[in-house]
């Protein structure tokens, strides 16, 4: 086969690796669980090459996003479920139907607030007439925020719930009253401390983490790439501290840790700090 831009191509491209015996011995092992990890993985990679403002490795991580959809697709149509094309036929309905002031002629000067009404309100059409599809009885939601999904990662969920409560104005005005909850928070977790209460502390630092999110939504940041942005950024100074032993002849393994944190605050570029607390503060930061 050759590359091809016609998605057709890489439809034909995954049926082959998943035709028995002439297919690839690895694919032909995969079933929707074992494969849902990398779908994860990849929506990942593409978050990563969007910080990193890749757009070269943007389109292969795109690709490579693009490829398990092709991959579940695939293993549903040897079902008999569904094809590729339905994928795409689902979607196309769903997004006509959800953007009715831009594919209808009606309601063509909605305003965001109300568009995203639209929206919610569509959804859950929608979801009562998958559960008639499949014989089940609408259940009436049992809290106000039971529409925000549990299955996405906790930092996602946090964001959502968060959305969810403020759209009621359950909400600070003002991002200086998150921070000061921040400090609250961290004063908690420092009595928990001094008590020695492993639960205390686990439960007081989900508080924080969650007050944390709460600041990243009021200043318009997503806390999920934040935290991806800073990941990548110690990354590449703890790669720092590295190159910089090897190049004396040294290792991580070898090096004492008031060396490492010299070689940290090269990295950083700044001036070196006096205390064990600047020190520890310079490595988490």
């Amino acid at each position: 086969m050759t590359p091809s831009r016609d998605i057709a191509g890489l439809i034909e491209i995954m049926a082959r690796l998943r035709t028995p015996v002439t297919g690839c011995l690895w694919d032909l092992e995969q079933d929707f669980g074992s494969i849902a990890p990398y779908t994860i993985e990849e929506a990942y990679e593409v978050a990563d090459a969007i910080i990193r403002h890749d757009l070269g490795d943007l389109c292969d991580e795109l690709g490579d996003l693009l490829l398990q959809v092709v991959f579940h697709a695939q293993m549903a149509s040897e079902q008999k479920a569904f094809d590729f094309g339905d994928v795409v036929m689902a979607i196309t309905k769903k997004m006509i139907r959800r953007h009715p002031h831009v594919f209808a002629d009606k309601d063509g000067n909605l305003t965001s607030g109300h568009v995203k009404g639209v929206w919610d309100r569509i959804k859950t059409e929608e979801k009562a007439e998958r559960a008639a599809r499949r014989g089940e009885e609408v259940v009436a939601p049992s809290s106000f925020l039971a529409s925000v999904k549990a299955g996405q990662p906790a930092l996602s969920q946090a964001m959502a719930l968060q959305t969810k409560a403020s759209s009621v104005g359950f909400d600070w005005n003002d991002p200086r009253a998150v921070l000061a909850k921040i400090r609250e928070e961290a004063d908690e977790i420092e009595a928990a401390l001094d008590r020695g209460d492993q639960d205390h502390i686990a439960e007081e630092t989900g508080d924080l983490m969650f007050a944390l999110v709460n600041l990243a939504r009021h200043v318009g940041a997503d806390p999920e790439l934040a935290l991806r942005g800073t990941n990548a950024k110690f990354e590449r100074r703890f790669g720092y501290i590295e190159r910089a032993l090897a190049a004396k002849g040294s290792s991580l393994q070898d090096a004492s840790l008031e060396e490492m944190d010299a070689l940290w605050n090269e990295a950083k570029g700044g001036v070196a700090v006096s205390t064990p607390r600047d020190a520890a503060l310079r490595r988490i930061c």
